[in-house]
């Protein structure tokens, strides 16, 4: 019966024009409002905003010059060390011996640098063109170090030529020294090869590693300098490690990519 009255009443007033009619409740108004200022905000910080990104890959500290690697003239049998390890030497100074039916030929260094390592040990049989040695191209103890960061081709375009660069060593702790800061001045645009790497390094080996996941391109980094730390330059703590840095040190190396804009990432 109650239905039946209900019903009744709905075709007498079937518009109900005397009810007041209800567009949205006050919470309805406020998500709305919510809504469309997150979204004025949005488009904002799409259009005036920057997002930074960073491209990480393996680094290596060395002189600007690079590395040679000391060959063997001749084939026969290593009879004297003439030099040690982390010398540093003139140009066409003696390293080694090696004798020959003929005789003995003292085996020398091409330019000036210093002595990284020695491949060869006394009593040994090396053939024709058998790595003897590394020399680094760095006439004095006081010539700039310099990193360079082998990062992966399809990334390389990317790089801005002035990019900051965090590098952290593998030698030196860095929640307890920071990293090292530099400045990238020059992006190699050609990938290189193992045997590219391995004559700049004058190691075969890191060659290898640093190629293992393709050829890369060098990116060559300048060192910040600083008067105020042990190691002569920049760190992300105050002092930095208590000690010099030296060539040959292994590091990740971390570049800064330029800014861009949220909205172009929408633009064709």
């Amino acid at each position: 019966m109650q239905f039946r009255q209900q019903a009744l009443a709905k075709l007498q007033s079937p518009e109900e024009l005397d009810l007041p009619v209800r567009l949205a409740r006050p919470q309805g108004w406020l998500v709305l409002s919510v809504t469309v200022i997150a979204m004025a905000a949005a488009s904002v910080w799409a259009v005036t905003g920057t997002v930074s990104a960073t491209v990480s890959a393996p680094a290596i500290l060395t002189h600007g010059k690079g590395s040679y690697v000391l060959q063997s003239p001749v084939a026969g049998q290593v009879t004297a060390i003439l030099a040690k390890e982390g010398a540093r030497l003139p140009a066409d100074s003696p390293v080694l011996k090696v004798r020959t039916a003929e005789g003995e030929t003292v085996v020398r260094t091409l330019a000036a640098g210093r002595l990284t390592a020695l491949a060869a040990t006394i009593g040994q049989i090396v053939a024709t063109g058998a790595n003897l040695a590394a020399v680094e191209k760095a006439a004095g103890a006081d010539d700039p170090l310099y990193a360079t960061v082998y990062v992966p081709a399809q990334k390389a375009a990317a790089i801005p030529a002035d990019a900051n660069v965090d590098l952290t060593l593998q030698t030196v702790p860095a929640e307890q020294y920071g990293v090292l800061r530099g400045q990238v001045t020059s992006v190699d645009r050609s990938p290189q090869s193992a045997q590219q790497i391995a004559a700049f390094l004058g190691d075969g080996q890191l060659g290898e590693q640093f190629t293992r996941d393709g050829r890369p391109v060098a990116v060559t980094v300048r060192l910040k300098a600083s008067a105020a730390t042990d190691s002569g330059y920049r760190w992300s703590s105050a002092d930095g490690p208590p000690h010099a840095l030296t060539s040959m040190t292994l590091a990740t190396g971390s570049i800064r990519l330029a800014d861009q804009r949220p909205v172009d990432w929408l633009l064709p």
